[in-house]
């Protein structure tokens, strides 16, 4: 992704646009390191809730254009194609949805087939974004997932026969007992089936999922289940999910995203510029932009109570967790967000949106990260070295600010 790639996608953030989430709260069966609102339910459940969706986007007001949709879930693709058509056409009906939106559904190996795919494309979704997580049959056995790797594979196949041009593919690594050889096995064998994207994330272990109980209380013994590759070995994974994916021809443009020239992500990057978005269904979050520099920011989320939700007879029933970013959390944001991405944070949008240079709110903490090679400036931007892409979490913790050094205007 070039400067002026990323610098148009920045623009996206205050030029009028929106973007649009709709969470599908249902799968075949629940993983065993899935902590995400989603779960098994019958054809009848899963109709009332596409009923009820449909009528939330009808009921929502959104005067911006929508650039991007993301059918997330769940799994999305556990629905009827019909039922997707539905919701699409109640999204094209309702929102101004720009002709070169992008359009996202996810889906997992073994739920959709080749037909569904076709349905989907006729539906105007343009990009499907598929969950293989490894193409090792004994990892996927071990994390719970319902299909093969051959399945993944054949999935793989099928949308690309129905004439899907842009197809991403999500990895795990650091899996129990996993290796980097075998890491680098799988790594391979999706970078050949010529994904136009690949998101490869590291396992992380969250309480309330099996693997929180298996790793929180291990059995007697302690060898009874895989062991978590130790630090070290995970960023080794890490180095070599950089290493392989270049060799393949994917670039690295945010810390877990990787992508043939032009098949950025552009919903997940409207997340980490700052990009308002609309989030409908259980659970899903939303962020209302005003107009204008120093624009008020409002995020709320819809309650995850099933219930609830299908129940309402109003909007203002399900909204939950109304929150008016401060300008010291609207800062934050756009640095720990921000540098997520390859290239970095802007030292003019800083300026644009706040009012006030970044060094003057940053100066001291972007001084030491310089030091220890954490970061670099250059061309007035601001991004993370490899090294400290490899310690990210520890850096972004220090662009949080206390509110009297934000009010002074310096880090301390």
């Amino acid at each position: 992704m070039t400067d002026r790639e990323l610098e148009r996608l920045e623009e996206r953030s205050r030029g009028g646009f929106c973007s649009l989430y709709l969470h599908i709260p249902f799968c075949v069966r629940k993983c065993a390191y899935c902590d995400f609102l989603s779960g098994p339910a019958d054809a009848v459940q899963r109709e009332h809730y596409v009923r009820s969706l449909i009528r939330e986007i009808r009921e929502t007001e959104c005067e911006q254009p929508v650039d991007s949709v993301f059918f997330g879930g769940g799994t999305p693709s556990v629905l009827a194609a019909e039922q997707m058509s539905r919701i699409m056409a109640a999204v094209r009906e309702h929102f101004s949805l720009e002709e070169t939106a992008e359009i996202t559904a996810e889906c997992n190996p073994g739920t959709a087939r080749q037909e569904d795919f076709s349905v989907w494309r006729e539906a105007g979704i343009n990009r499907i974004s598929l969950g293989i997580q490894s193409l090792d049959d004994g990892e996927l056995r071990l994390l719970g997932r319902i299909h093969t790797a051959e399945e993944a594979r054949e999935s793989f196949r099928a949308a690309r026969a129905a004439g899907f041009g842009n197809i991403s593919l999500d990895l795990m690594s650091a899996l129990p007992g996993q290796t980097p050889d075998r890491w680098e096995e799988t790594l391979c064998g999706a970078a050949e089936l010529e994904p136009d994207h690949i998101s490869a994330y590291s396992l992380i272990i969250e309480e309330g999922t099996v693997f929180g109980s298996l790793y929180a209380c291990p059995a007697p013994g302690g060898d009874s289940f895989p062991s978590l590759p130790d630090e070290e070995t995970e960023r080794e994974m890490y180095r070599r999910t950089r290493e392989v994916l270049r060799e393949y021809g994917y670039e690295r443009y945010e810390i877990s995203s990787y992508a043939r020239p032009g098949r950025v992500c552009a919903h997940n990057i409207g997340y980490w510029t700052g990009h308002p978005y609309l989030g409908l269904g259980t659970g899903a979050a939303s962020l209302a932009v005003g107009p204008g520099p120093g624009a008020s920011r409002l995020r709320y989320a819809n309650t995850c109570d099933m219930n609830r939700y299908l129940g309402r007879k109003r909007l203002s029933e399900i909204r939950e967790d109304l929150q008016e970013l401060t300008d010291r959390e609207r800062m934050e944001e756009f640095m720990f967000l921000g540098l997520r991405l390859a290239l970095g944070v802007s030292e003019t949008e800083f300026f644009a949106r706040f009012g006030r240079p970044l060094p003057e709110i940053y100066g001291d903490v972007l001084a030491r990260h310089e030091a220890l090679g954490l970061v670099r400036r250059e061309r007035g931007r601001i991004f993370l070295t490899e090294y400290g892409t490899d310690v990210s979490n520890s850096v972004m913790a220090d662009y949080l600010l206390d509110p009297e050094s934000a009010a002074s205007g310096r880090e301390e």
